[in-house]
């Protein structure tokens, strides 16, 4: 007589569009710290401008909108709209510093060309 045992079943983790450095979410959170009221979490999105025709944008909300995906980055919830997600699908946001400036750096595989200052972007 054989038995037969069912492997169990893995599920597959979904893996987050959009990816938050331990530098760029000890930041963020250290920033929040100093709000008053302290906000839900950070909204990263992009809007159009710059030279190149979109910018990214970063700023603190109190909750997240309708149509908004929420991901949360250990304990930091961060907002995107379904718009700026399309746009967004592969980035990683850093937190860098170095002597010369300090700032949030997007790593985003989508972009074609940036201008020449580095503010804005095509795809």
């Amino acid at each position: 007589m054989s038995t037969v045992t069912a492997a169990p079943i893995q599920e597959t983790e979904k893996k987050s569009p959009l990816f938050l450095t331990p530098q760029a979410i000890a930041k963020v959170r250290e920033i929040m710290a100093t709000q008053d009221p302290i906000p839900a979490g950070l909204r990263i999105g992009v809007v159009g401008g710059g030279c190149s025709g979109f910018q990214y944008s970063m700023a603190f909300e109190n909750q997240s909108g309708m149509m908004d995906k929420v991901f949360t980055f250990e304990d930091l919830k961060v907002f995107v709209d379904a718009t700026s997600l399309m746009y967004l699908n592969g980035c990683t946001v850093d937190y860098v510093e170095t002597l010369e400036a300090a700032g949030f750096k997007f790593d985003n595989p989508q972009v074609k060309s940036t201008c020449g200052c580095g503010s804005s972007f095509s795809v």
